[in-house]
């Protein structure tokens, strides 16, 4: 199947989904959730879309693994699913509207395609290699400004990995001199999305899984942005660190980093 049709094919598929998780949102309640760790929540909705998903996707590309955030499905060599089936649990349960599912396909380290549906808002944003990106089948583009002083940012904050807390703190703290604004919205997919159709000049965060970011990589990618680690030998999918921006403030915003971010492997 080529890409552009698989892309259309998840981007069915993730609508589908997103719907049933739009129905179920008005009944969850602390009953339904448990805790996977400090803070990291998970609910009957993240394993019922998850197994969905890689029920579906198996259908669809046979030969392909899952990495996927509720351990559904088996990782193998070269082609990967990597699904984040709820993207923004936390906002889920507390009913702020702000949660996504995300689904990427890799294969040797390139990421093929990426969709993400922000559940609330009904937008579907979709991208394939060489494709363009799109929200809802019309094309985006990152946003043209040039200037950091001039941009939004987005961030978010980690929820169990508090060793770099000062570093990070510091970092926030000049870039909220420095920018127009940050925004913390809780789902990093959507974050990535609206970085992919202009509403934010630039996401940055550290402490994020794969299946938090692989599918708005793309987007971002297609959409004419730049994306990377906070450093050029991190790899953003993996090494759970990120920097996207619309490619024209991307070296500025990476010396702030550089200036404030010195966490040692």
């Amino acid at each position: 199947m080529e890409l552009k049709q698989l892309t259309e094919e998840v981007a069915l598929l993730s609508r589908e989904i997103a719907a049933f998780i739009r129905m179920e949102s008005a009944g969850i309640t602390e009953a339904n959730v448990e805790n996977k760790s400090h803070n990291n929540l998970v609910s009957h909705v993240d394993t019922t879309a998850e197994q969905r998903f890689v029920d579906a996707l198996k259908d669809l590309l046979p030969e392909a693994g899952f990495i996927a955030e509720e351990g559904t499905g088996e990782k193998v060599e070269g082609l990967n699913w990597i699904i984040d089936p709820l993207d923004g649990t936390t906002n889920f349960v507390h009913g702020v509207p702000c949660y996504c599912t995300s689904v990427a396909l890799i294969k040797d380290g390139e990421i093929q395609l990426g969709v993400v549906v922000e559940v609330n808002r009904d937008e579907c944003f979709a991208a394939y290699r060489g494709g363009g990106a799109t929200m809802n089948g019309k094309p985006i583009a990152v946003s043209k400004r040039s200037q950091l002083q001039e941009s939004l940012l987005a961030t978010g904050f980690p929820y169990d990995d508090f060793g770099f807390e000062s570093e990070y703190m510091d970092l926030l703290r000049e870039l909220m001199h420095r920018t127009r604004g940050i925004r913390r919205l809780g789902s990093a997919a959507a974050d990535l999305a609206y970085v992919a159709c202009g509403r934010f000049e630039a996401f940055y965060e550290y402490g994020l899984n794969s299946w938090d970011v692989a599918a708005g990589i793309i987007l971002v990618r297609e959409a004419g942005g730049k994306v990377s680690g906070f450093r050029p030998s991190k790899d953003p999918v993996f090494d759970e660190e990120i920097v996207a921006s619309n490619s024209a403030i991307h070296e500025e915003l990476l010396e702030v980093i550089e200036k404030n971010w010195q966490r040692q492997d």
